[in-house]
């Protein structure tokens, strides 16, 4: 609750702690001053926030190369948001030399993190890693993605609906090129995903380990 002026032309002014987001915004009165007329007047003022967005048609990727040297080997945080139109698409796809591959893929309107240990002799448990969030993301509306790998531990969510994932041993030995590719896949590899489409729609503020992959794009 926040308490307003107590005369006709004084301004109270709050600054909120924390940060909201959403999509509408309700005011309740509880009470008004007594030695008033009653009125209210409100004003809402938002936050700084960056948009970069970008277009695939279907048959368009972004590929992105960076220094392994320079990236944690402790960590690999990737966050971005889509809307579409189409039922199934690659968000995101990266692949290794012996077979390992981590896919990120729309199917029938849900999300697929597809995570694939390459030979399954030499990694016979949790070969493969499919989880699966949301559904009807096919509906031309914003939706958040968010992966964090922290050694063994996975952490997925989509908007907001996190599924937490812990692999034992070899899952921490993936051996992932230092390419990472966004809306498909440009050369078709060893990867086994299932739809093969390339994303058709709309991605905004992709972010891989802080680094903003649309602006690189467009300053290069």
């Amino acid at each position: 609750a926040f308490s307003g002026n107590t005369n006709a032309d004084s301004v109270v002014y709050y600054k909120l702690q924390h940060s909201i987001k959403a999509r509408f915004l309700r005011f309740v009165p509880l009470d008004w001053n007594p030695n008033g007329r009653i009125g209210m007047r409100i004003e809402v003022y938002g936050c700084t926030y960056r948009s970069e967005v970008v277009g695939f048609d279907g048959k368009s990727c972004l590929i992105y190369t960076f220094n392994q040297k320079l990236m944690s080997a402790l960590k690999d945080v990737i966050s971005l948001k889509f809307k579409t139109m189409q039922s199934d698409g690659i968000l995101l796809h990266r692949e290794g030399q012996n077979g390992d591959y981590t896919t990120l893929e729309l199917i029938k309107g849900k999300l697929s993190l597809l995570i694939n240990l390459g030979d399954i002799k030499t990694h016979p448990s949790n070969a493969q890693i499919n989880i699966t969030l949301g559904s009807l993301l096919d509906d031309q509306q914003w939706h958040s993605v968010l992966i964090e790998h922290f050694n063994n531990q996975v952490n997925f969510t989509v908007d907001k609906h996190t599924h937490h994932f812990y692999a034992k041993g070899e899952f921490n030995y993936l051996d992932l090129d230092n390419e990472i590719s966004f809306g498909g896949i440009p050369v078709r590899g060893k990867s086994g995903t299932l739809s093969r489409r390339n994303f058709h729609g709309c991605f905004e503020n992709i972010y891989y380990d802080g680094v903003n992959i649309i602006d690189l794009a467009r300053r290069h």
